[in-house]
């Protein structure tokens, strides 16, 4: 039961200044309440990776005010956004993102290095998020060991650690079977069950109906707020976005006049598994 407000965005515009100045959103008013489940759909170039980027904190609105976890993004600075990020706000990815050279165990607990908790600590979490998405018996295994399924449940205990206020999931099953795909999709389910705040961006239909409701974005603008009543299935892949399929439709809401601007632009990680090691000692191993 959601009881206050985990995100607000009210009149936000972000223009990117290119040859010619391209609208990535444009008058997007939006609140995401606490212990929520939005799907985020829209084509390419509709503003969904800007929006990811906003309420994750790693971009800051060119108008309009952005809130993440009671906190004015846009008045803040890159330290304190940081903060903010690694404290509030969990990350999963299409492609993982795991560091090759750690094990599941320390890259669960990498984020925590960083809050200066305790080895014993972070340890103690880490095993028991990998405990809960099913991976107790693979925590000393590194990421080249571990299926497409196994990484992205490695993923999600990673971006649970801190217990952050919300979980942006970018297009999270895209590099799944459909059978790998329902199993983590039944893992945000649960965690969702238990409070915690789910956004996820996709471009499959089957995904976005494990949510609440769907925000439909076009152009950089809300085209439209689709609520859920649960009736559809929920593990069978369906349409792609563009699907004339629609359930309940609470009309236009948040978005700005209409115009006709351009894609959106950014995007928030790598789209390659890479890294480095943080240096000589691990997440796991090392007091900071």
């Amino acid at each position: 039961m959601a009881t206050g407000t985990a995100v607000s965005l009210e009149n936000v515009r972000k223009t990117y200044q290119l040859a010619e100045p391209v609208h990535a959103l444009d008058g997007v008013t939006l609140e995401i309440p606490e212990g929520s489940y939005t799907a985020i759909m829209g084509p390419s170039g509709s503003g969904k990776s800007t929006l990811m980027n906003l309420v994750g904190c790693l971009d800051t609105p060119t108008d309009g005010t952005v809130v993440v976890g009671g906190q004015d993004v846009g008045a803040l600075d890159d330290r304190e956004r940081t903060t903010l990020r690694g404290t509030t706000v969990g990350f999963v990815f299409q492609t993982f993102n795991l560091m090759p050279r750690l094990t599941a165990l320390e890259n669960v607990a990498l984020p925590q290095l960083f809050q200066g908790i305790s080895r014993g600590e972070r340890t103690d979490r880490a095993r028991e998020l990998l405990e809960r998405v099913g991976l107790g018996d693979r925590t000393d295994h590194m990421p080249n060991e571990l299926s497409g399924g196994q990484r992205q449940r490695v993923a999600l205990a990673r971006a649970l650690v801190n217990d952050p206020t919300i979980v942006l999931a970018d297009e999270p099953s895209g590099n799944l079977d459909t059978e790998t795909e329902a199993d983590v999709l039944d893992l945000f389910d649960e965690f969702h069950d238990a409070g915690t705040t789910m956004l996820v961006v996709t471009h499959e239909r089957h995904v976005a109906s494990r949510a609440e409701r769907i925000v439909h974005l076009l152009d950089g603008q809300i085209e439209r707020i689709e609520e859920l009543d649960g009736s559809e299935p929920r593990s069978e892949p369906g349409p792609a976005y563009g699907s004339d399929e629609r359930i309940e439709e609470t009309g236009e809401a948040g978005s700005g006049p209409e115009s006709g601007s351009s894609p959106g632009a950014g995007g928030a990680g790598s789209d390659t598994e890479s890294g480095s090691d943080s240096g000589p000692d691990s997440p796991t191993g090392a007091d900071s």
